[in-house]
């Protein structure tokens, strides 16, 4: 699990997710994963569709992680009366927007990239779609 070595404040409101990520595009490798509705997503998914992308493509091609989860999300104790402060940090996440990249792949053909990157989505809670490199952003 990557979790970041220093935050701004240890304890994090939870927020809403608004709005949808217009400028994020496939810009390291040839072809992307892009989030298609709002989710917090934790770091154990990232990491599970992380490793089943990698399994894929195996050493031909090159995989480019575009989220990080950054926010911590604290839960309490299982019964555990309420009041007595905020709980302790529990897990980690970060806020995915509609429109996100989440992953990139290259050097690999387009069938196979499509079929790594659909594996990699089906670890997650989301719905995705593959889409490859845009001429007009590069």
């Amino acid at each position: 699990m990557v979790i970041p070595k220093k935050t701004k404040y240890r304890k994090y409101q939870k927020g809403r997710i608004k709005g949808i990520d217009l400028r994020s595009y496939v810009s390291f490798g040839e072809y992307g994963l892009q989030a298609l509705s709002s989710y917090r997503l934790t770091e154990r998914q990232i990491e599970a569709c992380r490793v089943a992308i990698t399994r894929k493509i195996r050493k031909i091609g090159k995989v480019w992680v575009r989220v990080f989860s950054d926010i911590p999300v604290t839960a309490k104790p299982t019964e555990v009366r309420m009041g007595k402060g905020k709980g302790s940090i529990d897990h980690w996440i970060v806020r995915i927007k509609p429109g996100k990249i989440l992953f990139e792949v290259s050097g690999v053909p387009y069938e196979m990239a499509k079929r790594a990157l659909e594996l990699g989505a089906y670890k997650l809670p989301i719905p995705t779609k593959v889409i490859s490199k845009d001429i007009n952003h590069s």
